[in-house]
């Protein structure tokens, strides 16, 4: 891959890829990357009044423009894709796009730094997280690289005498992925690894707050030698998301993001007959009973809210304490969360790092205000973070409130950021009806020893996945997905690959005699 520009960008100044983005030397100017779009595996730039800024979170300077795609380059996008569909991609052997899949996989990890350095520096998540993630989207490409080659249908007996029946596994055909700022690459992982397995082409369209990444890993697409139109990426603010559904010519939308976009796209899609994948907002219960191992449980309900900065839909930002420890739960939290380490998010020994862009900054502390109002006791945090290593970031102390009740706002709206609420129960029964008492369901945790407890607590808890005595464990083969207003569907696992197969049934009648109903 060289250096960051390469032969597809215009920098200012060129940096060896292990340098940090977005930084520059004292006195020199700051480094900004030129970004293209990626359409029929060419860079094709947008017009220039048309590009917007790429803001580091951290220094508050510009260290890239993204493209804003017009009307016409993204139905070209659609264009490639559906053209490359039809040239055969979707009869592509299996073990063919397995064996292009792992050669992505191993691209992805041979830049997996230099990726993690790119997605900090854009959302401002510690380097330690995005590290991890890069590696774990390389996992979800080996994973369903090995189901590609396994698509199997079924023989029926049907009914009918000399009448065979079977089915066959089909793509659906054209993709779109919609992917959020908090994690792009490995919220794309998602998406594009089963989109791939199962045989279709794809338009990818990350998130105006953090589309460097994803408009990266194109060359690593072209590195991996798919052919041409299987992955476009367009980027843009919501008219690209609306020019692609306005077009009508796809076959499915899996969408990442907020309840309020995901419905207005369900609904597009809806009057268009596209089916829809939504992985949506959260507001999970983590749930502490009194017989909980409490040196496991209380680490665990930091990183439930904490990692992340709380920018994950999967945050435990619920946590329901058994009233028998809950003053000592709440001790311990503030306690340590008051010595997370707050720093610069490329720095490895930061362990928190800042919110990914101003107006996200800005709904956080509108949110903790509100929760004030409302008579929420503020333990510990409340207010933007400062001191020496802080710089202009958005950062936001870890924030810890108790006497919470579940019909505040704070306890009912996904806050989307390092605010965690306390709530206290008695019964297992009140645990329960706090838990489902949300138009949420997406993610929830139990700790408890008592093996019988966990069993009906996982029954009865409205939610896509439960957690016992972990949290915010995540793994390429387990489906995740949410009920309610979380959205439906599922990604990752077998059942991601469902989302993007279609099947087809054939009957072919044997019988030796002619079935002629209106014969003499």
């Amino acid at each position: 891959m060289g250096e960051i520009g390469g032969d597809q960008a215009s920098t200012q100044r060129t940096l060896p890829v292990c340098g940090i983005f977005g930084r520059s030397e004292a006195g020199d100017p700051p480094v900004t990357r030129r970004f293209d779009l990626f359409i029929d595996n060419e860079r094709v730039r947008a017009p220039a009044q048309e590009e917007f800024a790429a803001v580091n979170p951290f220094t508050q300077e510009t260290w890239a423009t993204i493209p804003q795609a017009s009307d016409a380059q993204v139905a070209d996008a659609i264009d490639a894709a559906r053209a490359a569909q039809q040239r055969g991609w979707g009869r592509t052997g299996g073990l063919e796009r397995a064996k292009l899949m792992h050669r992505l996989a191993d691209i992805i990890e041979a830049n997996a730094e230099r990726m993690a350095v790119m997605e900090t520096t854009d959302n401002g998540k510690a380097i330690r997280e995005t590290s991890g993630q890069m590696r774990s989207a390389a996992r979800a490409y080996r994973y369903f690289a090995g189901l590609a080659d396994k698509l199997q249908g079924a023989t029926i007996p049907v009914d009918a005498r000399d009448a065979f029946d079977f089915t066959r596994r089909e793509p659906m055909g054209v993709c779109v992925l919609i992917t959020a700022w908090n994690s792009p690459l490995g919220l794309l992982s998602n998406k594009l690894a089963p989109a791939l397995a199962a045989g279709n082409c794809v338009v990818i369209k990350p998130s105006e707050h953090a589309s460097g990444t994803t408009l990266e890993f194109a060359d690593f697409v072209r590195e991996a030698g798919f052919p041409p139109g299987v992955v476009n990426i367009v980027t843009g603010d919501h008219r690209v998301g609306k020019a692609l559904l306005r077009a009508g010519r796809v076959d499915r939308v899996s969408f990442t993001g907020s309840p309020q976009v995901g419905a207005q796209i369900a609904a597009d899609a809806g009057a268009r007959l596209i089916p829809v994948t939504l992985e949506l907002g959260g507001k999970s219960p983590n749930i502490i009973f009194d017989d909980a191992d409490l040196d496991r449980a209380v680490p665990g309900a930091l990183v439930g809210i904490f990692s992340a900065t709380g920018q994950t839909c999967i945050a435990g930002s619920r946590l329901l304490v058994q009233r028998g420890v809950h003053d000592e739960v709440v001790a311990r939290l503030a306690e340590r969360a008051q010595r997370i380490r707050l720093g610069d998010p490329l720095d490895p020994r930061t362990q928190m790092g800042t919110a990914a862009n101003e107006p996200q900054f800005r709904r956080i502390l509108a949110s903790i205000d509100k929760a004030v109002s409302e008579g929420a006791r503020l333990v510990c945090g409340g207010k933007p973070a400062t001191g020496e290593g802080l710089g202009r970031g958005f950062f936001i102390e870890p924030t810890i409130f108790t006497d919470v009740h579940n019909r505040m706002e704070l306890a009912q709206e996904e806050i989307f950021g390092p605010v965690l609420s306390v709530i206290p129960f008695d019964t297992e029964d009140e645990a329960v009806g706090i838990a489902n008492d949300t138009r949420y369901g997406l993610a929830s945790g139990v700790w408890t020893r008592d093996i019988s407890r966990a069993l009906r607590m996982i029954d009865r808890i409205h939610a896509g996945t439960v957690w016992v005595n972990t949290y915010r464990m995540a793994q390429a083969m387990a489906p995740f997905g949410g009920y309610r207003d979380s959205g439906f569907g599922r990604e990752r696992g077998i059942e991601a690959l469902e989302q993007y197969l279609q099947t087809k049934n054939v009957l072919i009648d044997y019988a030796a005699a002619v079935r002629d109903p209106f014969g003499d």
